[in-house]
């Protein structure tokens, strides 16, 4: 067994929703959330068909999806989201992390991390918590904040109010990632949340918004990266990535084909060059997924963390 990292994982942690609904303490950041009449029951009910059809999807292409359900109490509306809190890496380490919106703090759940290890056969190591930088005000949100080239020892970031360079430079030194920090803006100049919804790294490609990055050194610095590392890059407009096109993810399959998950929405707003260029690279699985996208501003991406832990063979209940 070795602990090298590669940079798709075949099985994802998700959880189920009990409670979903456009979270007020991040919409300040996130302009990705559209404000909606419909009821919070009704939020929900829409949230969990899509969450439903998603993890049929996935399974139906061999990606082992390990599911939980969100707690009832407290009332956690962004529960469906588990990658801004956690990662979980090929030596055994989980990594948590501090979270800006104070309701969202609650979706760390020690008790998930038992349950990988005692169900499912994980093999955890250590954890590293870095969730104490809450007290200073300072935050990392997982791989949201985070776009890790995990083979490469890479994490990009771009610096927001979730994404700070203290937070940064602590992973960096615990986890032994390079970092390469930049900025980020939407069209009307706002800083972007989360890095996660302009790039996606796959095992040979990278898929970003340059556009989205005003500095052009800053710009020149994170090519020159993805050159230096041989990812063909696959750029997107700000209206693709407005479309959640940036918030791919490559997985592999119980049959080691690889495939790119994205929303429907995602790519719809893709070129047909743009389709064939990725289709080189694996196939694309497309879910809808609109009314989770619209409440809460994130898109298939968030929904996973993919579990790189070593596994103890023999005794998995797939």
């Amino acid at each position: 067994m070795t602990d090298r990292e590669s940079q798709f994982a075949s099985s994802v942690l998700m959880i189920r929703p009990t409670c979903f609904y456009g979270n007020p303490l991040t919409g300040t950041s996130n302009r990705f959330q559209v404000k909606t009449d419909a009821s919070i029951a009704d939020q929900l009910e829409k949230a969990l068909e899509e969450f439903e059809l998603f993890t049929i999807a996935l399974k139906k292409c061999g990606v082992e999806v390990i599911e939980f359900n969100d707690t009832q109490e407290p009332p956690k509306p962004d529960a469906i989201f588990p990658n801004n809190w956690v990662s979980f890496h090929a030596d055994g380490t989980v990594v948590l992390y501090p979270m800006e919106a104070v309701n969202r703090r609650a979706e760390r759940r020690h008790d998930i991390i038992d349950q990988l290890v005692d169900e499912y056969k994980f093999r955890v190591s250590k954890v590293v918590d870095l969730s104490y930088h809450e007290k200073e005000g300072h935050y990392l949100e997982g791989t949201g904040s985070l776009v890790l080239d995990r083979v490469n020892r890479i994490a990009y970031a771009c610096i927001s109010s979730r994404t700070h360079l203290d937070v940064l430079d602590d992973f960096s030194q615990r986890m032994n990632f390079t970092i390469v920090a930049f900025n980020a803006v939407d069209q009307n100049d706002i800083p972007i949340y989360h890095t996660n919804v302009l790039m996606c790294i796959g095992d040979s490609f990278v898929v970003i918004c340059g556009k989205a990055i005003p500095n052009p050194d800053e710009r020149n610095t994170v090519f020159e990266s993805f050159k230096r590392t041989g990812h063909e890059i696959v750029e997107l407009t700000i209206d693709q990535m407005n479309a959640f096109a940036g918030n791919m993810l490559e997985l592999t399959t119980a049959s080691t084909k690889n495939i790119i998950v994205m929303s429907q929405r995602a790519k719809n707003s893709l070129t047909k060059e743009q389709i064939l260029r990725l289709e080189k690279k694996a196939r694309i699985l497309s879910v809808p997924i609109d009314s989770i996208e619209n409440v809460s501003g994130g898109s298939v991406r968030c929904m996973m963390a993919e579990i790189y832990l070593p596994q103890k063979k023999g005794n998995h209940q797939g």
